[in-house]
């Protein structure tokens, strides 16, 4: 299995944004996450 280049604690704080509102489209473009990796993922 392929290592996540995000670590845990990168991977809760984009959940937590998204829980308190955030756009994902949002969240995503701040972390760096392409779009074939969120819909892959």
């Amino acid at each position: 299995m392929k290592k996540s280049k995000f670590t845990d604690e990168q991977i809760a704080y984009a959940l937590k944004q998204a829980e308190l509102g955030t756009p994902v489209a949002e969240v995503r473009r701040n972390m760096g996450i392409s779009d074939a990796t969120f819909y892959n993922g």
